[in-house]
């Protein structure tokens, strides 16, 4: 099993914070889409590959577990996983975790789709691709 990778990093400031006193829903999905751009070439699958061969990734589906507030102050950071690669997509897993405390805030789960540029249509995974996330995958949480 692969480990954990550090995508994203962030201090929440009283402007990402809403009228409760904690960061607003739409900075978690900020913060996790910083995240999810970063894994690709952190697994050797860089936006110049995609580019060349034609085959790109775009997010199918998302969904997000709000486990602990987060407040003003706190300095997080992104950590995402593969945890499944299929026929034409890839789905990984990310939680947003207090570097002081460890305490997990939020998780998401992230369903990506292989899709050519040309044709505008999901495709067949490439092969090169498929042994990349293969070796990145994490054992879930």
């Amino acid at each position: 099993m692969a480990e954990w990778i550090d995508t994203a990093r962030m201090v929440v400031f009283p402007t990402h914070c809403d009228h409760l006193g904690h960061m607003n829903v739409r900075w978690y999905a900020h913060v996790f889409d910083d995240g999810s751009f970063q894994i690709w070439p952190l697994i050797g699958i860089t936006n110049r590959l995609m580019q060349d061969t034609g085959v790109v990734t775009v997010v199918a589906r998302t969904a997000t577990d709000f486990l602990r507030e987060a407040r003003a102050g706190d300095m997080l950071r992104v950590e995402t996983g593969f945890v499944k690669v299929g026929t034409k997509s890839a789905t990984h897993r990310q939680r947003l975790v207090n570097i002081e405390t460890g305490v997990v805030h939020a998780r998401q789960e992230v369903t990506e789709v292989c899709f050519d540029l040309k044709a505008r249509t999901s495709v067949a995974m490439p092969e090169n691709y498929r042994r990349l996330i293969e070796a990145a995958i994490v054992e879930a949480d």
